[in-house]
């Protein structure tokens, strides 16, 4: 009988093995912060961080799906990406 399972188990996602699983790691983590903090000043149409320019609901919603899109690619990546080519 064959072994089909994932590469990558839940209980062994390795997110700090390696120095680009662990920049990916905190790429997702910080993106996915900021992705809170988009739909947060959206939601209450004020100025993004307070440095930024006013924020609708629109570009809130607008701005945190593009980092939430990066933190899931980023936190992909950290899971399955390899330790490196010599294998």
């Amino acid at each position: 009988m064959t072994d089909t399972g994932s590469a990558a188990d839940s209980s062994d996602l390795n997110l700090f093995a390696t120095p680009f699983n662990i920049a990916a790691t905190a790429l997702s983590a910080v993106t996915l912060l900021l992705a809170l903090a988009f739909f947060w000043s959206g939601y209450q149409e004020m100025s993004l961080l307070f440095v930024g320019p006013q924020l609708t609901i629109l570009t809130g919603l607008v701005g945190a799906t593009i980092c939430a899109g990066i933190a899931v690619v980023a936190w992909v990546a950290a899971v399955y990406m390899e330790p490196g080519f010599d294998e």
